[in-house]
């Protein structure tokens, strides 16, 4: 994922061999990034978006044990993923989507959105509520947002994403005549060639390095 941000642990795991162990402490930023968290939020309000601010899942540390995933998480102002907070951490989960004949589900994200908006993503993804297992959101999202139950879910990868973010990848398969129901955060909705050189010109190269790197 060169370009693209940094792998720090590479699975497959099944759901099951991710551990979560939380903090009760509340991680605080400086004063600085709190007063730019206040202004990220304010500026999501101008732009109509629903979005409330609120506390979300930080990455504090992991460890990658080959055959299972532990991750150390507390709780964090959720605003801090709007901007460049240092070592905030801020941990989002992203549930890619392949139909079983290897089809990409891709939608076009609402401009309302805090990330991507007016942009084509993958899957699903939103962040780790405080308390929640990081591999129970990739399916909470998926639910959420398309209406779709996958046939088997795996957990891929952890990584750092160049916009600061920590991301768990998890990856769906769902049946080959799924049909997803989109939610308000998306306004249109694809499904891409398995083949990744297939792809559209609106496809990202960053969505086609994180597909190629699923694929491997």
């Amino acid at each position: 994922m060169a370009d693209q941000g940094r792998l720090l642990a590479r699975g497959p795991w099944t759901p099951d061999r991710i551990e979560a162990v939380w903090s009760d402490e509340l991680w605080e930023p400086p004063a600085a990034v709190e007063r730019l968290a206040d202004a990220a939020v304010e500026a999501l309000r101008d732009r109509g978006s629903p979005a409330h601010d609120g506390t979300a899942a930080r990455l504090s540390g992991w460890h990658d044990g080959g055959d299972g995933l532990r991750l150390e998480l507390q709780p964090a102002r959720w605003a801090l993923r709007l901007v460049e907070a240092g070592d905030a951490n801020s941990l989002t989960a992203l549930c890619v989507v392949r139909s079983e004949d290897g089809r990409w589900l891709a939608g076009r994200r609402a401009g309302w959105l805090a990330s991507w908006p007016n942009r084509w993503a993958l899957g699903a993804g939103g962040a780790v509520e405080v308390g929640e297992d990081p591999a129970l959101t990739l399916s909470r999202e998926l639910e959420e947002e398309w209406q779709l139950t996958p046939t088997t879910l795996s957990v891929e990868a952890l990584a750092a994403l160049p916009t600061g973010l920590m991301a768990l990848v998890g990856l769906a398969t769902v049946a080959r005549d799924a049909e997803p129901v989109p939610d308000a955060e998306h306004d249109e909705f694809a499904w891409w060639p398995a083949d990744v050189g297939e792809w559209p010109p609106e496809a990202d190269q960053r969505l086609a390095a994180m597909a190629r790197l699923l694929s491997a």
